[in-house]
């Protein structure tokens, strides 16, 4: 039986995001991302099997992110012009939490990391980021360099970390709007795709009101 609208889209998620407490060092090592940075398992709800891991923590100095998929055949493959295509962690956020809006405003912003497509072979991890389809107002893009990233891809797996400082996050202010919407999905091109809560048919990609709320915490 085809199910039309997926369990998850019945549902206003409010999740936790964790503060980071150790010093920020992004070199591609996975083992400092703990189950205390881990993003609940949503798929599930759905019957969904398992692409990936993904992770999320929040500093005062910007948020991090990571995604780790494993039990490959072939290894990851990127290419910064055609990021959505490529095997890469895409990371939506609103410093606003604007949740009833459908169109992103000038706070919503669009991030991507791929394990590989950097470098003058490609085979170096790459970051950066792109306006919201169909956004009402534009966030300005992060100067390139702003973005830090580290990763590691071999024919098994693969594994992606980034920060994004304050400064290129339009409205960040965890003291004053502790709570922000995000969205993060997954998507390999051998395993598929694992978004946060729905498809690409329901629009992620361009409508806030289909994201998390993320609550700052401790």
């Amino acid at each position: 039986m085809n199910v039309l609208v997926p369990n998850r889209f019945l549902f206003r998620f409010e999740l936790p995001v964790r503060h980071w407490v150790d010093r920020i060092v992004i070199d591609g090592n996975p083992e400092k991302w703990t189950p205390r940075y881990r993003l609940p398992p949503l798929h599930r709800l759905d019957g969904q099997p398992p692409v990936g891991a993904a992770y999320l923590a929040w500093h005062e100095k910007g948020l991090l992110v990571a995604g780790r998929v494993t039990g490959k055949r072939v290894p990851p493959r990127g290419d910064p012009i055609r990021f959505r295509d490529s095997d890469h962690l895409r990371l939506m956020t609103d410093m606003r939490d604007a949740r009833d809006i459908r169109r992103a405003t000038r706070f919503c912003q669009q991030f991507y990391f791929m394990p590989t497509g950097g470098g003058a072979k490609g085979d170096l991890p790459a970051a950066g980021a792109a306006h919201v389809a169909r956004a009402r107002d534009d966030a300005p893009l992060p100067r390139t360099g702003d973005i830090q990233v580290a990763g590691k891809a071999s024919r098994t797996e693969w594994f992606v970390e980034g920060f994004i400082p304050a400064a290129a996050l339009v409205g960040f202010d965890p003291v004053e709007h502790p709570r922000i919407g995000f969205f993060v999905t997954i998507e390999d091109r051998e395993r598929g795709k694992q978004p946060l809560t729905v498809g690409d048919e329901l629009n992620w990609w361009c409508d806030p009101s289909t994201w998390v709320t993320g609550v700052l915490g401790d």
